[in-house]
């Protein structure tokens, strides 16, 4: 048994299909010989075949007695010839009330998951028998017509992920790139070779004099290398240790980069890490 549904009404006639019974005391006697169910021709829904069954008198053996019992089951050849042979679906089940002009509604809450193993899902508990045959209420009409349907809505296969997750420990989380002749540097940039960090490829830029006008900072950038870029909508987060160190060992420089890089940012850094006179005086070996 399953009772966790939903229930509301609606206007609008069943969108997978619709079964119109004309004579509901009649198939009652029929299904005898049948498991007291009634079973619906094959009706298409999100690439595969269905059956609707109904239990006009209660799943008993679902604990659906005093209820009407309604369930779909996935054709067997149709699953099989659709890989991966399995299939996710949301199942309203539909009763038309001639009084109100709607049709009760049961949705089941839990999307179900249908393969080789589990061919079938349903309510057992759709409607009391007791309010469904009570002429008052609107359920019977026209002498003994009804009216069930239901709606097989498939959930379409996962096609759009991404992956969020962030490495504290790389296995080289260090480079080093080293100047020699600084004060001798006539180049307006000085770029490191590429290295590999975090499944990606960067570079430092160092402006020897830096990106402003004056010249008198020093400017660093950690940067994706040219001619490399990231997808559509990639982001990657990076924290990073920026240092110039101390030939003494003492006084090292450091600032800290915490920036999302994406495909419109693919460089990130400081113009005016440190002053030229500061290089000069402090950390030139």
């Amino acid at each position: 048994a399953n009772f966790t549904f939903v229930e509301s009404w609606r206007e609008r006639h069943p969108s997978s299909y619709s079964l119109k019974i004309k004579n509901i005391s009649q198939l009652n006697k029929s299904i005898v010989s049948s498991n007291e169910r009634y079973q619906s021709r094959l009706f298409a829904s999100g690439g595969f075949n269905w059956r609707l069954l109904i239990y006009p008198k209660g799943n008993a053996k679902d604990e659906g007695s005093g209820f009407i019992s309604m369930y779909v089951e996935i054709d067997s050849k149709s699953l099989m010839e659709t890989p991966p042979n399995e299939v996710y679906a949301g199942l309203t089940f539909f009763v038309y009330n001639k009084k109100e002009n709607s049709y009760y509604t049961v949705r089941d809450a839990e999307v179900k998951h249908f393969n080789a193993l589990k061919m079938v899902w349903g309510l057992s508990q759709v409607i009391s028998l007791d309010t469904f045959n009570d002429p008052k209420k609107g359920y019977i009409f026209e002498g003994d017509e009804c009216e069930f349907g239901v709606d097989v809505d498939v959930s379409p296969p996962l096609t759009s992920w991404e992956i969020l997750s962030f490495c504290e420990k790389l296995p080289s989380p260090k480079f080093s790139m080293a100047i020699k002749n600084f004060s001798d540097l006539k180049e307006y940039l000085r770029q490191s070779n590429i290295f590999s960090m975090g499944e990606m490829n960067w570079v430092l830029k160092l402006y020897p004099k830096g990106t402003t006008a004056d010249g008198k900072w020093l400017s660093i950038f950690l940067c994706v290398p040219d001619g490399e870029t990231l997808k559509e909508d990639e982001e990657i987060y990076i924290r990073a240790h920026i240092r110039v160190l101390d030939p003494l060992g003492f006084n090292h420089l450091k600032d800290d980069l915490k920036v999302w890089f994406n495909k419109s940012t693919l460089s990130w850094g400081f113009p005016q890490y440190v002053s030229t006179a500061e290089i000069r005086k402090t950390y030139l070996d």
